[in-house]
């Protein structure tokens, strides 16, 4: 049998953090290929950016270490699976797939800290 071992994230480096409008937020996820989905957890809609896998970033990562760019963020109590963005720029109705992260230690632990940390612009 194949062993199987679960190594957790013991840190996050977060290089920005920035307290965004929700529609802010859902006009980033706009891509010419099509949209990109958020994350909610605790009453916190959010995306990340990753840093590239370089070698110093991978070995940070072999030790539970993860390097995030930025993080942007919104308030947002209640969970919904579709935002929908109606923006003159667009010229359409995009609609932007929410996922529930609730169950992840990680986003648990990074919502509660933004929350206790940074003041996000209420909208």
């Amino acid at each position: 049998m194949v062993k199987i071992t679960v190594q957790p994230t013991t840190e996050v480096v977060i290089h920005d953090i920035i307290s965004v409008d929700v529609n802010d937020l859902l006009r980033e996820r706009i891509t010419p290929q099509g949209t990109m989905p958020l994350y909610w957890c605790n009453g916190v809609l959010f995306s990340f950016s990753s840093m590239p896998m370089t070698e110093d970033v991978a070995r940070d990562y072999m030790h539970g270490k993860l390097h995030w760019i930025e993080v942007h963020f919104a308030a947002m109590q209640s969970y919904q699976p579709i935002l929908i963005l109606d923006d003159e720029e667009y010229k359409a109705t995009m609609k932007i797939r929410v996922i529930d992260t609730s169950k992840s230690e990680l986003h648990n632990d990074l919502t509660k800290w933004l929350k206790a940390n940074v003041k996000s612009k209420q909208k």
